[in-house]
């Protein structure tokens, strides 16, 4: 369906989000509006999604809708094949939302307030009337003598947008007239801030992070203003959303004087060790059970699930360096008990796993895992690899083994 001016379908998307007791008549009123249109030759075609989920107790329902209308919206674009989304914010929305983070302490990004334009999930976003005032809306509603509702939950003080829009916003308005505007363009300029801060971290990221986390001793090298500025940043990136300023000022005071140390978030763990502070998602931790596994057969490579210790052992053929498939017939799975002996090299002593551990630099929650044994001999532990007096000859049946913890359901 292509229009003459533009050469492009336009759809209308609408989110049921089924907290009103109206939501069933907007959807109705969607319709007629609809096909309103399409008698005057505009060919809009309407999609609904229904919300089937509900914010769960003690969740607030702005976050929740304003979370799942955007996941709507995002499924039906992509559904449809539409790569570009138009949303009715105005520049008072843009002047409220400058004004929920600063009192919500947001810092300079949250100072932005909501881009013009942005790409996110495969969907370009654009906000056309952002620089509007919401009075020309409403004149250019009133004059084409368009048909809307106005959702009963805006009057509603519970929600802190409406009350900041019944009962402060007037006040600002009658004395600062022009306070619109310029929060609007508080939002612009901090915008751009972003941006500079944000290439900053990129270069000094470039030097003080890898993928397996960030190098604290380069990190203290920089500047109190710049370190804090690439923590925020490569935290942001490992949370998937910006870090709480507790967190980044807990770490701020103790990473420069710890050796070793962890942080606990509610998404998952902080760690350092040996000068890296890496991060682990809380998916990713161990599942342990009591009922574990104490004994395996082994008889072909392949992952092998031991669920009672979290994760699986995997068993690949390899040509050298290996341990004889015969071994492997009948293995026993045991915990740490203290005084295993694991030689790390032929001709090398055997140390205790303590030493070794620290020798090699295994962090501690990459020590779990199961001991394997075969006859009353130690032939493999987790992070260390095989025991050297088990590595066989070449021309023999061998395998690596390699640990896997699972994540968790």
């Amino acid at each position: 369906m292509a229009t003459e001016p533009l050469g492009v379908e336009v759809l209308a998307f609408h989110v049921h989000h089924g907290l009103s007791p109206n939501a069933e008549a907007w959807v109705a009123h969607c319709e007629q509006q609809c096909r309103r249109w399409a008698r005057r030759g505009l060919l809009i075609r309407l999609c609904v999604t229904r919300l089937e989920a509900r914010p769960t107790q003690g969740e607030s329902v702005e976050a929740w809708a304003r979370r799942e209308r955007y996941r709507a919206l995002r499924q039906m674009a992509l559904e449809q094949g539409a790569h570009i989304v138009l949303l009715a914010h105005h520049r008072l929305d843009q002047a409220e939302t400058v004004l929920i983070q600063a009192l919500r302490g947001g810092g300079v990004a949250g100072l932005s307030g909501m881009p013009r334009e942005t790409e996110r999930d495969g969907v370009r976003w654009l906000r056309p009337w952002l620089a509007r005032a919401p009075e020309e809306i409403a004149a250019y509603v009133r004059r084409h003598r368009l048909r809307h509702i106005e959702d009963e939950s805006n009057a509603e003080p519970r929600f802190a947008r409406n009350r900041l829009r019944l009962q402060v916003w007037p006040s600002i308005e009658r004395a600062f007239p022009a306070a619109q505007t310029t929060l609007a363009d508080t939002a612009a300029w901090a915008q751009e801030a972003t941006a500079c801060l944000d290439e900053l971290a990129a270069l000094d990221l470039s030097a003080a992070a890898s993928a397996k986390g960030l190098f604290v001793p380069a990190w203290l090298a920089l500047s109190v203003v710049r370190r804090s500025n690439v923590l925020r940043h490569w935290l942001r990136g490992q949370l998937r959303q910006p870090a709480p300023a507790s967190l980044v000022t807990r770490l701020m005071d103790e990473l420069g004087g710890a050796k070793q140390g962890q942080w606990e978030h509610g998404r998952g763990r902080l760690r350092l060790h040996r000068g890296i502070l890496s991060w682990t998602p809380a998916a990713d931790e161990p599942v342990w059970r009591a009922d574990r596994e104490t004994s395996l057969s082994l008889r072909h490579a392949g992952r092998h699930a031991l669920p009672g210790w979290g994760g699986h052992l995997v068993v690949s053929r390899v040509d050298e360096g290996g341990v004889p498939l015969a071994w492997l017939g009948h293995v026993e799975l045991r915990s740490r008990s203290g005084g295993e002996q694991f030689q790390a090299g032929i001709g090398r002593p055997p140390r205790s796993l303590k030493k070794q551990y620290q020798a090699q630099g295994v962090p501690a929650w990459q020590r779990e895992g199961p001991l394997l044994y075969s006859g009353g001999q130690l032939v493999f532990v987790p992070g260390l690899g095989l025991d050297a007096r088990v590595i066989g000859l070449p021309g023999q049946p061998l395998v690596g083994l390699h640990w896997e913890p699972s994540t968790a359901g």
